[in-house]
């Protein structure tokens, strides 16, 4: 019953996912494209508000960058009714190829604290998405990295930043 519940209120709130991505007002650049990611690296983008960046709407992060030919979706929001997978926010990705989800990859998911620790764990496929509960901090930069096998065996990782 409560994994029903929690796979319920999940898809709830990916439910307006569609709307934000079609925005036109959205901006998806910036980020740190293939380079090798170290904490301390710049992302170049403005950040201001309430601990979080540009990229944020109604409390909801999403961001979409390319790696390696593929693009990918990053988005961080609270659990809805309290629903949490692990931690205080859900850490979710999509991973397409020319428009439609990429099926069968393994992911692991990485945040890099504000204070320079970290913290890794496995993605659970959640549909499309792949998502992984965190704790993250109201106030501070976060690095969130993932690194992905597609069918073809190969790796790719790629991150963006979420805060201030």
């Amino acid at each position: 019953m409560r994994k029903t519940l929690l796979v319920l209120a999940i898809a709830g709130c990916m439910g307006g996912l569609p709307s934000i991505q079609a925005s036109e007002s959205h901006d998806h650049g910036g980020g740190m494209g293939n380079a090798e990611m170290k904490h301390d690296d710049h992302d170049g983008m403005k950040h201001e508000g309430h601990g979080v960046d540009d990229d944020t709407m109604d409390g909801m992060f999403l961001k979409k960058k390319q790696i390696d030919g593929y693009t990918v979706s990053f988005h961080v929001m609270k659990p809805a009714g309290g629903a949490s997978m692990g931690g205080g926010h859900h850490f979710m990705v999509k991973v397409e190829k020319d428009g439609k989800p990429v099926p069968g990859i393994v992911m692991n998911t990485k945040v890099v604290y504000p204070d320079g620790k970290s913290e890794s764990k496995k993605a659970m496929a959640m549909g499309d998405w792949y998502m992984a509960g965190y704790d993250l901090k109201d106030n501070g930069k976060h690095q969130l990295l993932i690194l992905f096998k597609t069918p073809d065996g190969k790796k790719h990782k790629g991150g963006v930043y979420y805060g201030q």
